[in-house]
């Protein structure tokens, strides 16, 4: 079935426009994940400000053509008003410069997005602590972590005047165990630790502060590795059965516009949500009319295969590791753990910390 166009699949929420008046800031727009939140945020009427570095004619990630003009112009396109500002996001001087502006010409600030990455060139996933550089590790910190704390510091004093607004910081998963290499690991859990941080430094206040990941992404970038186009995309599930669970950028895009616009979303503060769990909370559906379920499809696949009796593939053993390693902390994940510690037998190997 050929998907439908996102502008004529909109959740009931976003009639009416009503973000309308509000004006947003998504930090890290360029592509991907910022993209589709800026993009819905759009949608339900509000003013974006789209920043990252990929503009003005810079190419900042090397082989990737996207730009925040070009975000900027799907925002408009799509209802809102959107505005490109190139700004390296660990400069401060930058941060406070566009901040400034932005009281200026809009004199309020009520959503806040911290998307900033730019570190899949960078990652350096096979390795140990002990081996990786670590002046890509400190450019990673300050990308995608620092970045995040220095737009905050700025953005917030704004909304704390007008005594509401929203900040929201995007990690990947949201499960507290380890995620497979330690700085890509360290990122993400202080993305996760700085939303509930902020919640707590906010919490006399009107503003919220919490954390959302998507799933499995239907970037741009992933398309490109799978070789389709968002209109086939379904040919790459042979390849990758997961894919089947996968998501537009729109649909946690969404779950934010959604808090944006629910006056309760203060009971969430300092939370971590799924973009599923946020589409049932608010009962919306991916721009195809879909609800992917990824974190949901991944444990009941690797809870088969723990229960499996037949020897584990490469990859098999690869997906219950994975989970072993997401859950193993969790008290409340201990018996799933202890099945997945049994079936990889890490206390014989030796090769894995065994369940809380």
């Amino acid at each position: 079935m050929k998907p439908k166009d996102a502008t004529s699949m909109r959740p009931n929420f976003l009639e009416g426009k009503p973000l309308d008046g509000q004006v947003a800031l998504v930090a890290g727009a360029t592509r991907g994940t910022g993209r589709g939140i800026a993009r819905v945020l759009g949608q339900a009427g509000a003013t974006v400000y789209c920043s990252g570095r990929s503009g003005g004619g810079v190419e900042a990630t090397p082989g990737r053509p996207e730009t925040i003009e070009e975000t900027a112009a799907l925002v408009t396109a799509d209802g809102g008003k959107g505005i490109a500002v190139r700004t390296d996001h660990i400069h401060e001087s930058e941060v406070k410069a566009l901040i400034s502006r932005i009281r200026d010409e809009q004199g309020r600030l009520d959503v806040v997005v911290n998307d900033i990455w730019g570190g899949d060139s960078l990652t350096e996933w096979s390795k140990k602590f002990w081996e990786i550089d670590i002046t890509v590790a400190r450019t990673l910190i300050d990308r995608a972590v620092l970045s995040h704390l220095i737009t905050s510091r700025h953005a917030a004093p704004v909304m704390i005047e007008q005594n509401d607004g929203l900040i929201v910081e995007v990690t990947d998963g949201h499960e507290g165990g380890y995620r497979g290499q330690i700085v890509y690991d360290l990122i993400k859990a202080s993305n996760t630790r700085l939303g509930y941080g902020m919640a707590w430094d906010l919490a006399k206040t009107g503003v919220t502060a919490l954390t959302v990941t998507p799933g499995f992404l239907r970037s741009e970038a992933v398309l490109d590795h799978f070789g389709v186009k968002e209109t086939n995309w379904r040919d790459a599930i042979t390849e990758d059965p997961f894919f089947a669970e996968s998501e537009t950028p729109m649909y946690v895009g969404r779950g934010i516009a959604a808090l944006a616009i629910d006056p309760d979303r203060r009971i969430r503060a300092g939370l971590t949500l799924n973009a599923g769990e946020l589409a049932e909370l608010y009962k919306f559906t991916d721009v195809d009319g879909r609800t992917p379920q990824f974190f949901a499809r991944f444990e009941q696949k690797t809870t088969e295969l723990a229960a499996r009796s037949e020897p584990l593939d490469e990859m098999e053993h690869f997906l219950v590791w994975s989970r072993y390693c997401q859950i193993h902390q969790n008290p409340a994940r201990r018996e799933e753990a202890e099945r997945l510690f049994e079936r990889l037998e890490l206390s014989d190997s030796g090769q894995g910390l065994r369940p809380r």
